[in-house]
């Protein structure tokens, strides 16, 4: 891999992880394209999702860090016999959300997981889903919205959010895309949406690089490669706050359908190129 290949890899997975283009789907593209082995360069994607972790604290810091102290205060209730006290306040109540929908995603993952991993072997799987998330994406904006804030979220909300993050690990599907989506479908405004969105991206960031990092890192990484990885982890976490931020805009401006006309045309460009190969 040379360093013009990471930087290009990190500047994809940074803007498409959050992006709602699929950053699976774009990486196994390029890989194909760039005739690169995605076994030999596993360890750099593993790192890649470190890059984009690191974006995300950078722009929710504050809801991370409130999170985490009121994690603290969730293990000081119960060992003082006031238990969970789930509804205490509204950051307590997002973390359990966080928890709730991440479990249907956990479970999916699980058991599909040889059946999205064999999609990242077909092109014409890839630009199918392409074109499925700008259908989503196109139909999510035509919706009404009920503009549920975090007061008025109910578990069935943050479950079917999990539902389709899962649906998210199809490589071509797009993470935030779907995430985005099924908070509006549930009804959430779109603040929160955007916001619940990307929070519990940052437990499936987490799981995957630990079911990776042992496959990824048993040989080490190549000291040649050092330059190039080091570069596009950085280009990914640069990228990915770009990326957050602009997705922030463009949810709460209602312009998500923006990026439909975009999967719609890689999808049907990678479809003709398969069936025209």
């Amino acid at each position: 891999m040379t360093l013009f290949e990471g930087i290009i890899l990190g500047l994809v997975q940074g803007l498409a992880e959050f992006l709602p283009i699929s950053s699976s789907g774009h990486l196994a593209i390029l890989q194909y394209f760039f005739n690169i082995d995605g076994e030999k360069i596993l360890s750099f994607a593993v790192l890649l999702h470190l890059g984009t972790l690191l974006s995300l604290f950078a722009v929710y810091y504050r809801d991370i860090w409130d999170l985490l102290l009121e994690l603290g205060a969730v293990i000081r209730d119960v060992f003082s016999g006031k238990g969970l006290r789930i509804n205490a306040n509204e950051t307590r109540k997002l973390g359990f959300m966080i928890i709730v929908a991440t479990i249907p995603t956990a479970i999916i993952g699980i058991i599909l997981n040889d059946f999205f991993s064999s999609l990242y072997n077909s092109l014409s799987a890839i630009a199918i889903c392409l074109l499925i998330t700008g259908t989503i994406l196109w139909i999510a904006e035509r919706l009404p919205q009920a503009g549920k804030d975090m007061g008025r979220m109910k578990y069935r909300d943050a479950i079917l959010v999990g539902i389709f993050q899962s649906i998210a690990i199809s490589p071509g599907i797009s993470r935030s895309g779907a995430t985005i989506v099924g908070g509006l479908f549930s009804g959430l405004n779109r603040d929160l949406a955007v916001k619940f969105a990307f929070l519990i991206s940052i437990p499936s960031i987490l799981g995957a690089v630990i079911l990776e990092a042992p496959d990824a890192f048993a040989e080490g990484i190549d000291s040649a490669l050092f330059v190039p990885v080091a570069t596009g982890v950085l280009v990914a976490a640069l990228s990915g706050f770009v990326a957050i931020k602009t997705m922030i805009r463009v949810v709460t401006g209602k312009k998500l359908y923006i990026f439909s006309f975009y999967t719609w045309a890689v999808g049907a460009l990678v479809l003709a190129y398969t069936l025209f190969l």
